[in-house]
């Protein structure tokens, strides 16, 4: 029996299908994703969770011409099987394959954005609204897709509020996943819904309105004895009056598993002409057992066993499980270590940290400024406060970085969690500049670990400091260290000698170490004998040392996992042009200055010219250019 898949190509496809026939394929839809994330790894149970929700707004849409907006972009998994990229669904978050994430390059038909970043999608959703009023192009529907964990973030707060104020004609569905802002409250909340959803309820509403208004006198009071009469039954018996208050008609909840239920919604909501949030109770790893009884485990799933629900382990111990045992050692010996988190307790290791100092533990939510401007009230309050966010999302706190803690000079410890090249999933999670946009802020300290003893140690040195800092370690395991490294203890602003050489030196930033090494390696079977530094600090510098080498060596090169420009390198760069009497040949290695597609972090360092035999080969002819002539 021929699968109803195998019928749909398209979300015109769809138009084709019976009511009972949506549901068959949303069960079809379901097995495909979890066959597919067991093999691949990616973000399960968002999707599980929104299944039968896409189906429905794509059944009632007319799409390409009307818009879905996928906050985050992480529950879009149906989206793309719907909108003809079925066949290369097995390629997801493979090199070459399909994005994890909606993506304009790869289908921009339907993919408006290219989005992995929280809390955008009304603001693009008021701003495609407003496109598309002015172009005169009113039949275009406009959805935004948001979850309740994202809808807490500042930015969707602030389109709400714009929204309302336009009064354009856009819906907000409400992805009540896990905060469960309220509950139905039964037949009445459903009848209600049917009523003021309906049509002939709308029409005869707006009729009335005109009507009254027309009518001296009575006809003011009339209108608005009504209006408070609905707004007391919405009240009494419908929640989200807040979206009301914003300028937004409210429907809901409804239950975002019942096809016919949002359908119905769905098409009657379409009919108005002015702000609606819809509000669904969906159910994260909705369909898959395993997922629904461990939501947080199978957010961002490795690759899993589908009858056990067992993932694939590490190889090693991560630098992020480093990390939350050395701030664990920390907050024993010290009561006023504490640690914040935005949303990614297990993501950023801090869940043994929650479970051994609960009151000591703070998480914002999607709210990564809050979350800086909340650690610099904790430091000004006399405690040493450690934010644990990922550094593609510490961008969105820049400004309080600055302003709140370090034009303060507060002590607040940064650890950028996800720093450098991140696999699989693109160029939204990639944390390659940090580096460039932290290192030029005053009083702010930045340290990158080579491995284990180094990220112990700066979390230690971190906690001491009486200025704000930030450490950067990647989704990577630890590296085997060579016998050879025993170096000196992590000081302030002093770098570590890892290997003597003769002919040219390479400064390595953070966990490159290993491929600065392993290319030193290379090059000493060719008879070019290359001096591996440790830089260990961005900022300060090692000025000493630079010093030292830019003296002794006619070459002089930088590597990092961040972007090459304004980066590690360039310090360097600034400082030895600047500060020391000759110019050595200068050279940076770092990531281009392009937005990489999703692969694994091998193949990005390869593809960066990061890897140990690119380094090496682009080191030696390097010298055998301009040094050995």
């Amino acid at each position: 029996m021929a699968n109803i898949l195998d019928r749909v190509n398209n979300p015109q496809d769809l138009k084709q299908l019976s009511i009972k026939e949506l549901k068959e394929l949303a069960a079809e839809i379901r097995n495909l994703i979890i066959d597919t994330v067991s093999k691949t790894g990616g973000h399960l149970g968002s999707n599980l969770g929104t299944v039968e929700l896409t189906i429905a707004l794509h059944y009632c849409l007319s799409m390409p011409d009307d818009v879905i907006l996928f906050d985050v972009g992480h529950q879009a998994y149906t989206h793309k099987i719907l909108t003809g990229r079925r066949q290369r669904f097995g390629s997801l978050r493979q090199g070459g394959g399909i994005s994890g994430f909606p993506d304009i390059s790869e289908c921009p038909e339907y993919d408006f954005f290219t989005v992995g970043h929280s809390s955008t999608s009304i603001s693009w959703a008021l701003g495609l609204a407003c496109a598309r009023d002015m172009a005169a192009q009113q039949s275009r529907k406009i959805v935004a897709v948001i979850g309740d964990a994202s809808l807490a973030g500042g930015m969707a707060f602030e389109a709400l509020n714009h929204a309302g104020h336009l009064n354009k004609n856009l819906i907000v569905v409400l992805n009540d996943n896990e905060m469960s802002i309220s509950r139905p409250v039964g037949a009445m909340s459903r009848y209600l819904n049917r009523i003021v959803t309906s049509p002939a309820y709308n029409r005869i509403r707006r009729d009335v309105e005109k009507l009254f208004k027309h009518v001296p006198w009575f006809g003011f009071r009339a209108l608005r004895a009504a209006k408070r009469l609905e707004i007391g039954l919405k009240n009494l018996l419908v929640p989200g009056m807040l979206f009301e208050e914003l300028g937004f008609r409210y429907f809901g909840p409804v239950t975002g598993d019942d096809i016919p239920a949002m359908t119905e919604l769905f098409k009657n909501v379409m009919t108005l002409d002015e702000p609606v949030l819809i509000h669904l109770l969906t159910k994260k790893g909705c369909g898959y057992e395993h997922a629904e009884k461990q939501p947080s485990k199978f957010h961002s799933a490795a690759k899993f066993e589908i009858c056990s629900g067992e993932m694939a382990c590490a190889s090693g111990r991560t630098f992020t499980q480093v990390f939350g045992d050395a701030l664990c050692a920390a907050a024993a010996g010290d009561p006023k270590v504490v640690a914040i988190t935005a949303a990614m307790l297990d993501g950023t290791g801090l869940q043994q940290f929650a479970e051994q100092y609960p009151g000591r533990l703070f998480d914002t939510g999607i709210a990564e400024e809050h979350a800086v401007g909340f650690a610099a009230g904790l430091a000004r309050g006399g405690f040493r406060p450690v934010a644990a966010i990922y550094s593609t999302f510490l961008q969105r706190g820049f400004d309080q970085v600055i302003h709140d803690i370090c034009l303060q000079n507060l002590p607040v410890v940064f650890a950028l969690d996800r720093a450098g090249l991140v696999p699989d999933d693109g160029p939204t999670h990639n944390g390659t500049y940090d580096i460039a946009y932290l290192r030029m802020i005053p009083n702010l300290v930045l340290m990158a670990p080579w491995g284990k003893q180094e990220l112990e140690q700066m979390v230690g040195l971190a906690l001491k400091l009486k200025a704000p800092s930030a450490i950067r370690y990647p989704k990577d395991c630890v590296p085997e260290m060579p016998a050879q490294s025993a170096r000196p203890p992590v000081e302030l602003g002093k770098a570590a000698l890892v290997r003597r050489g003769q002919d040219a030196v390479i400064f390595a930033y953070g966990t490159l170490v290993t491929q600065a090494l392993q290319a030193a390696d290379l090059l000493a079977g060719e008879d070019i004998y290359l001096e591996v530094i440790d830089a260990r600090f961005a900022k300060p510098l090692d000025t000493a040392m630079l010093r030292e080498k830019s003296s002794k060596f006619k070459a002089v090169f930088t590597v990092e996992d961040g972007a090459v420009h304004g980066g590690f390198g360039s310090a360097v760069n600034e400082f030895i042009v600047n500060q020391c009497a000759g110019t050595p040949l200068l050279k940076n290695f770092g990531v281009p200055d392009i937005f990489l597609k999703h692969n694994k972090r091998d193949a990005l360092l390869e593809q960066c010219g990061l890897s140990a035999t690119k380094l090496a080969e682009a080191i030696k002819r390097l010298l055998q250019t301009h040094i050995f002539k």
